[in-house]
C-alpha cells in the first residue's frame, strides 16, 4: 500500500517572515474577498500567544494577512443566519463540514479592536473552500467593538 506524501510550501510574508505550510491546509476563496479580488489562496496561522486569533496569510500576495477570530469566543450570543446561496455555493452538507470566522480590525497601537459580524467568512473544512458572506436582514455590525475581557491598566 502506498501512502500519499504531504506537499509543503513556503512563503516569505511581510508580517511573519518565512512560513512553511502543508498544501492540505490551503483554503481557496474561489470568489475572492471584498477588497482583495485578485487573491484566492490563504493558509491559516495560529500563534500560541494569541490562540483566539487565526491569521489568514495570503499565498498569492505575501503582504496580505487578515486577522480573524472565532466570533463565539468574543460574542457568545452571536447567531448568524447563513444565506442559502452560501451553503449551496460552498457545498455544506453537514454542520461538521464548516466553521465560521470573522475579520478583526485593530487600530494603531491596538487602541480599538472591532470584528466584522455582518460578513463572516464561512469555511468548508471538507473541501478547503471559503467565502465571505453578507448576512441578510441582520442588525450585526461590520465594526462591532470587541469587549476587553480581564483588561488591566498599568499605573
Amino acid at each position: 500500500m502506498q501512502t500519499q506524501a504531504h506537499q509543503t510550501g513556503q512563503i516569505t510574508s511581510t508580517r511573519f517572515g518565512d512560513v512553511s505550510y502543508d498544501a492540505n491546509d490551503v483554503i481557496e476563496f474561489p470568489w475572492g474577498l471584498p477588497g482583495f479580488a485578485h487573491v484566492r489562496r490563504f493558509v491559516p496561522l495560529a500563534y500560541d500567544d494569541k490562540p483566539e486569533f487565526i491569521w489568514l496569510q495570503c499565498l498569492d500576495d505575501a503582504a496580505i494577512a487578515l486577522p480573524t477570530a472565532n466570533p463565539w469566543l468574543l460574542f457568545d450570543d452571536y447567531d448568524p443566519n447563513l444565506p442559502a446561496y452560501a451553503v449551496a455555493a460552498l457545498d455544506i452538507q453537514r454542520p461538521t463540514d464548516f466553521t465560521v470566522v470573522c475579520v478583526v480590525v485593530v487600530t494603531k497601537d491596538a487602541e480599538e479592536m472591532t470584528m466584522n459580524l455582518l460578513a463572516p467568512i464561512v469555511i468548508n473544512l471538507r473541501l478547503r473552500r471559503a467565502r465571505q458572506v453578507m448576512l441578510e436582514n441582520s442588525n450585526y455590525s461590520v465594526k462591532a467593538p470587541i469587549p476587553r475581557k480581564g483588561a488591566t491598566v498599568d499605573t
